[in-house]
């Protein structure tokens, strides 16, 4: 008889033992199938993430190289120059870079105040210079909001404009267009700003910023040009703007080291005493509860796909001993022993496909429901953490209270709390080749086993 019929004969025959074998392979199909889609669905959904938010490289002083040989401290700084070469590589969408002056407003102007005293001098503020005032972080976080007016950009590089707080421009009578007189470091220097616009910061007036020192209400954002107009003594050395600092947005989240490898070879000795860190704090937020699913679904998979492998062994090494004096018959009837493997192999080919057939149909559905139940639940923990935050007090750093500041939520960049589920050839693909190996593998060894016999043996002795 052919042994393609015979193993639909005694597939049929062995209703029970089939059942039981289509079952252990189901539970198989179903969770490595359901590690396989999740695993994919939080896959596409980071990616999502990444690019939305846009991979954000910071250039910023190595701290460890801030001490200078006579003890001091001495901040480095890079030409505006080798910045803006840095920000025409491709992989770059957007740049901005910062450098800060102190400023003093003089005469009829006045500052808020309301935080340290007089922390830069009676009248004295932070003035910081910055090619595109959209990309600062506060801004594209939406935590400033710019009131009126328009933000500086790469076009107003060589003009005098600035941006002012609501209430230094309440207070002061400005709005968007007025003329501001500023006056440098040295209190000699004084050059007339454009008011390019007005800009709401939440802080209060009393809560000092915690890298210049000064009033929130007080701090001002000019263009690059405009502050080397206020310092004109420290042009001469270079003839270009010192950076302290840049952010480079890219063009795509996969960019990041192909930009850093162009970055440190076009700059080279240049970037000496700075570092370019990948800022992805607000993607390992929106991510947590994806990874966290990610987790559980993988370790869940595991276990359940090795103790459906564990039982699907157990069945078939039964199976194949229960049909020893089967396998001795036909071996004394002149059956060829590689034809009696093949029979077994093909029983388990064919129970697996009638599984992985009934997995692909019902294993989204189910992976969908599951892995949408357990991620709502991770990311509402998620969003309660990010809620309960609580910034430390004014004046402090928080260390003392155990307050970590760089902990702090980034805004508008809620955990997710979505996947869709979609299942494409090659997960088929990979949960099939998976069960047909664990399948053949546990045919194989007890049926070798036992065709190793003669059959004689195994006709007269049981053996």
């Amino acid at each position: 008889m052919n042994f393609v019929k015979r193993a639909g004969l005694s597939l049929w025959a062995r209703r029970g033992r089939t059942l039981l074998t289509l079952a252990a392979f189901l539970v198989i199909s179903v969770m490595v199938l359901a590690g396989i889609l999740i695993n994919d669905a939080t896959a596409r959904a980071e990616q999502s993430a990444r690019r939305s938010v846009g991979a954000e490289v910071q250039l910023d002083v190595d701290l460890g190289s801030l001490a200078g040989p006579s003890g001091g401290l001495q901040a480095p700084r890079i030409d505006a120059t080798t910045v803006d070469a840095l920000g025409a590589l491709p992989q770059v969408r957007k740049y901005t870079y910062s450098t800060w002056d102190r400023a003093l407003l003089k005469g009829r102007y006045e500052l808020v105040g309301g935080g340290a005293e007089d922390p830069m001098g009676p009248g004295g503020t932070a003035s910081v210079g910055v090619l595109d005032s959209s990309l600062l972080p506060d801004f594209r976080s939406g935590r400033f909001t710019l009131l009126s007016g328009r933000h500086l950009t790469a076009a107003d590089k060589n003009a005098r404009r600035v941006l002012i707080e609501e209430r230094l421009a309440r207070k002061n009578g400005l709005e968007a267009g007025d003329r501001l007189p500023l006056t440098g470091n040295d209190e000699r220097t004084t050059a007339d700003f454009t008011v390019a616009g007005v800009y709401r910061d939440p802080r209060p007036g009393t809560e000092p910023d915690p890298e210049y020192g000064v009033s929130p209400a007080d701090m001002l954002y000019a263009t690059v040009g405009g502050i080397s107009a206020l310092d004109p003594e420290g042009q001469k050395e270079s003839g270009h703007p010192q950076v302290g600092k840049a952010t480079f947005l890219l063009r795509d989240a996969d960019d990041e080291a192909a930009f850093e490898a162009r970055a440190k070879r076009l700059a080279g000795a240049r970037l000496d005493g700075f570092t370019l860190d990948v800022n992805d704090k607000a993607v390992r937020q929106m991510t947590g509860p994806l990874n966290s699913i990610r987790s559980t679904a993988t370790v869940a998979m595991w276990l359940m796909g090795l103790a459906g492998a564990a039982v699907l062994v157990l069945l078939v090494n039964l199976a194949v001993r229960q049909r020893r004096t089967e396998y001795g018959v036909l071996l004394a009837m002149g059956e060829h022993k590689g034809r009696l493997i093949a029979q077994q192999a093909l029983e388990i080919v064919l129970v697996a496909a009638v599984a992985l057939g009934v997995s692909a149909l019902c294993a989204p559905t189910l992976t969908q429901s599951a892995g949408q139940s357990l991620l709502g639940r991770e990311a509402t923990a998620a969003r309660h953490k990010l809620d309960s935050w609580q910034p430390p007090r004014p004046g402090s750093t928080g260390l003392g209270e155990g307050i970590d500041p760089d902990d702090r939520p980034v805004e508008n960049a809620d955990p997710i709390g979505r996947i869709t589920v979609r299942l494409d050839a090659a997960d088929l693909t990979t949960v099939g080749v998976l069960g047909l190996g664990i399948g053949l593998l546990a045919t194989a060894l007890p049926a070798s086993a036992v065709l190793r016999l003669s059959p004689r043996s195994i006709l007269t002795k049981g053996q």
